[in-house]
């Protein structure tokens, strides 16, 4: 059973896309989300001393995605995390706050077909896009439905965390999310203009410098980068900031509302529109294909409703610096 899919629903898919009840999640931080600045020492941040970049790119490959003009940008010095967050370190966040999530409380997540065993039972998926599937049970703790399990992907990222889940464990550890700009800011690592944050071509020497879909998309992954689904969050090299898997592995979300529509003018610490429906989410996934969809550059953006949740979306922390 499939029904009607939103814009580009590679990226992800959201809830309105099925019918499957509804859950009142747009305010509700479902548990005690008081700040533990402690916490958040726990988890490894980056201390960068912001300047002007070159935000976006000219070469733009979705323009609906609003991935141009270049423009100058600046960020004050503010702090962000080597990698996305854990499974382990959300666990302790559920643990100390007794969270469920948007999709245990929704009781079902958007699920790659691909990753599920093939007697799975049948599932509705999203017209367009047949690859995602409804799958009751499935949550961070259950990537691929009930019968799953993240023992064995403790140091891979938190998947199935909607962005109120994202926002709340962010403000349990003393933190935030990352803003667009900071997020490009960090993810380029001081170079300006590559498609990548390591340069222009996908590998190095013929080496895989991230997880993406390799093969046939959505048929058959070749796993030529050594991973199928997600991979721990260390397991490329870090950029020359110091940041792992800002290209691929996992989309990540970001505080912004999204908006599609800039300038050339310079803008100082832009923090996105007041008010949205759907929030920036940056960095592409292991679904992300060349020939489908190739939003792992650098550049390249993507929006999803806040209490969206997929199998290939997570999050990473950060905070303010003093000048």
């Amino acid at each position: 059973m499939t029904v009607d899919g939103p814009r580009s629903p590679c990226c992800a898919p959201g809830r309105e896309t099925i019918d499957a009840g509804s859950a009142d999640t747009a305010n509700d931080t479902h548990g005690d989300t008081a700040g533990d600045p402690a916490r958040g020492d726990a988890v490894e941040l980056i201390e960068l001393e912001g300047g002007r970049f070159a935000m976006g790119t000219d070469r733009v490959t979705f323009p609906g995605d609003g991935e141009g003009p270049v423009r100058p940008v600046t960020v004050d010095p503010f702090a962000i995390a080597a990698h996305a967050v854990t499974n382990a370190e959300f666990a302790e966040f559920c643990t100390a706050t007794d969270r469920r999530t948007d999709a245990e409380r929704f009781g079902w997540s958007f699920v790659f077909a691909g990753l599920l065993p093939d007697d799975f039972t049948e599932t509705r998926g999203v017209v367009g896009a047949e690859w995602w599937r409804q799958v009751h049970g499935a949550d961070w703790q259950h990537p691929e439905g009930p019968q799953s399990t993240i023992d064995d992907r403790l140091d891979h990222p938190v998947v199935h965390v909607s962005w109120t889940d994202a926002a709340a464990y962010a403000a349990w550890a003393g933190a935030r999310l990352p803003t667009e700009a900071e997020w490009e800011f960090a993810a380029r690592g001081g170079h300006e203009g590559r498609l990548f944050p390591w340069g222009d071509e996908v590998t190095i020497d013929g080496a895989a410098q991230c997880n993406i879909f390799e093969g046939d998309f959505p048929t058959h992954n070749t796993a030529a980068d050594g991973y199928v689904g997600t991979a721990p969050v260390d397991a490329f090299a870090a950029n020359d900031f110091g940041l792992h898997n800002t290209a691929g592995n996992t989309w990540e979300w970001c505080g912004d509302w999204f908006d599609n529509r800039f300038t050339t003018a310079p803008q100082a610490n832009p923090r996105g529109p007041e008010t949205g429906s759907t929030r920036v989410m940056r960095g592409g996934s292991y679904l992300c294909h060349d020939s489908y969809c190739n939003r792992y550059r650098t550049a390249a953006r993507h929006s999803a409703a806040p209490d969206s949740s997929t199998g290939h979306l997570g999050f990473r922390i950060a905070r303010d610096l003093a000048r």
